[in-house]
């Protein structure tokens, strides 16, 4: 008996410790540390009101490799009365460690040069399971009528084959937008780190190897859509289906919505330069230039990378880019995207950052320089990408979240234009270090709708503004916003699914997938938190489950790994593909 209880001291004295003494907890990186980056962990307490030290610990043998006192105090923040940011930068030993403040201990984390490696490829998981016409997860066909024409002036109801592309989240819209911004996010990492890719599945997306990185596949499969969604040169269509789609869960070879009884299929929304919205709701549209461009800018910069493998293909398509770009140029303007029932779509109403990157891309291949003097014109109407230093947004309402087009240009302009790019990156993510620099977490996001796709966004932009000007002052806000998504916040949780592959990671997404079948949509970045303004006033949020969280919620901000909370634990295709950029950078075999 006496043994019985010793074991049950034991355990309770372990799980204590496991779970955070006087309500308090260390919060880290999951999946580790690069040796020679800034280090840091977050102590949070309700109750605690000070500590003077902390040890690095190695998990094998338990000795302690590091006594420190690096430690600054951050005061309260959302849930917590206190707060402080615990520095081991100097600490560089490969190895697995944890940290301890008093009785309380961290997970085990690692430090090494290859954690990094191969989670630019886990990411394609997602996008792959995110394919629409066949499906190589289910291995099924889905929406194979899509789709029938609407707003065309003369076209309205006709057949057009737009089968193909990717379902955006955990509906089945597609949006020629995000799609557009995802082959150049994934375009512009191969294009710099090549060898982060590996060569696993075919072209259709199943196991095998085909010759061709996984993720040259991928850019072809989403071209290949763009194409068909661009089918003259000045024909372009903006989405596939609209939120009659959020219809309940479903598989997609399942989906039965009915949009017309007249036609089979899907609408697919012609961009007319106009407001559109067939039902209740319309959104502000005033020309097409914003997704034109975004047109050209993924076909200049795919051509790039595709040429390799395809070489043909990528003439065509950067012709298709230069007859887009010039379209754009002619109906100035934003063209976004439709709603129906609900007053919920992404609002975007700059379109600037487009023309300059679709422009500077096309520069940077064909040297001609009316695309230079375009380029540099436009990087002049919008220096620092709008929602930067905004405490709140409408969806989407700036996007893309990062305007890759100043790093385009600057690595391919003379010196005096390449100084004055990078220097608007600079104003940028110098509005954001100061609002982050007195937080614990250093975090200076605003909590909107998609945060994670924002601190994705943070992310390349301060690796570009980095390659560019050799300028090291935004690095320690760089990782501490990778240790965010990695599980450096409030709610101890990686942002993206199964990475690392346990409960440390959002294991419960909003997905049709897994609340069906408990198909895990592994590798996708989920929406990340919001506001509690947001979260509380936003229409058909049901939690499924006990909130286990529950402690870390607070008014400032609330994140749930609950497959009820759209708002916060949706992956998405465009975020997820936003961040594939950054993680290949971070490829132990990178320069």
């Amino acid at each position: 008996m006496r043994i019985l209880f010793s074991y049950i001291i034991l355990f309770l004295f372990l799980s204590c410790n496991k779970l955070g003494d006087n309500n308090s907890w260390i919060r880290i990186n999951y999946l580790g540390y690069l040796p020679n980056d800034f280090k840091n962990a977050v102590f949070v307490s309700k109750s605690v009101k000070e500590i003077s030290s902390f040890s690095i610990i190695n998990a094998s043998d338990n000795k302690v490799h590091l006594n420190s006192d690096s430690i600054i105090f951050k005061g309260a923040y959302g849930p917590f009365s206190n707060t402080y940011r615990l520095n081991f930068t100097s600490f560089k030993k490969p190895g697995k460690y944890y940290i301890k403040v008093n009785n309380i201990k961290s997970e085990v984390f690692t430090i090494g040069e290859d954690i990094y490696d191969d989670t630019a490829d886990f990411l394609l998981k997602y996008m792959r399971q995110q394919r629409c016409g066949f499906n190589p997860f289910l291995n099924e066909y889905c929406h194979q009528n899509d789709g029938f024409i609407t707003y065309h002036p003369s076209k309205n109801g006709e057949y057009l084959d737009v089968s193909g592309g990717w379902h955006d989240a955990t509906d089945y819209l597609q949006y020629s937008t995000t799609s557009a911004n995802a082959i150049y996010q994934m375009s512009l990492a191969f294009d710099e780190n090549p060898q982060s890719f590996s060569d696993n599945y075919k072209k259709n997306g199943l196991n095998g190897k085909n010759g061709i990185p996984d993720v040259i596949d991928e850019i072809k499969f989403g071209v290949d859509w763009l194409l068909k969604m661009n089918p003259s040169n000045k024909e372009f269509y903006n989405q596939i289906a609209d939120d009659r789609d959020h219809a309940g869960y479903r598989l997609p070879h399942k989906d039965k919505v009915v949009y017309d009884s007249l036609y089979k299929g899907r609408p697919v929304y012609f961009i007319n330069g106009e407001k559109q919205g067939l039902g209740k709701f319309k959104n502000n549209s005033n020309g097409k230039a914003s997704t034109v461009a975004k047109f050209a800018s993924s076909y200049a910069k795919a051509s790039k990378v595709l040429f390799k493998f395809y070489p043909d293909y990528s003439r065509d398509i950067l012709k298709k880019g230069i007859k887009a770009y010039e379209f754009a140029k002619d109906y100035p303007g934003v063209s976004q995207t439709a709603p129906h029932k609900a007053p919920y779509y992404y609002e975007e109403e700059n379109w600037i950052d487009d023309m300059e990157l679709a422009a500077a891309t096309l520069y940077e291949i064909t040297k001609e320089n009316m695309y230079k003097k375009d380029a540099i014109a436009y990087s002049e109407k919008e220096k620092i990408s709008p929602w930067i230093g905004k405490e709140t947004l409408r969806h989407y309402q700036f996007y893309p979240f990062v305007n890759t087009g100043h790093y385009q240009g600057a690595k391919n302009f003379d010196f005096e234009n390449k100084t004055k790019l990078f220097s608007y990156y600079d104003k940028g993510l110098d509005i954001i270090f100061q609002k982050a620099k007195e937080n614990p977490f250093f975090y200076g996001i605003p909590f909107v709708w998609c945060s994670n796709n924002y601190v994705a966004a943070i992310l390349t932009q301060s690796k570009l503004y980095n390659k560019l000007s050799k300028d090291d002052k935004y690095l320690e806000m760089e990782t501490s916003l990778r240790d965010w998504l990695f599980g450096c916040n409030p709610w101890g949780k990686s942002m993206i699914v199964d990475l690392p592959s346990n409960d440390f990671s959002s294991q419960n997404p909003h997905s049709s997938l897994w609340v069906l079948e408990e198909y895990q949509t592994r590798g996708g970045l989920v929406d990340g938190p919001v506001y509690g303004s947001i979260f509380n006033n936003l229409i058909g949020i049901e939690l499924y489950n006990e909130d286990k969280l529950k402690q870390f919620q607070s008014d400032l901000v609330v994140y749930h790994d609950d497959a009820g909370d759209y708002s916060t634990n949706e992956p998405t295709m465009d975020g997820t593909a936003s961040l594939i950029y950054y993680l290949s950078s971070l490829n132990n075999l990178v320069d």
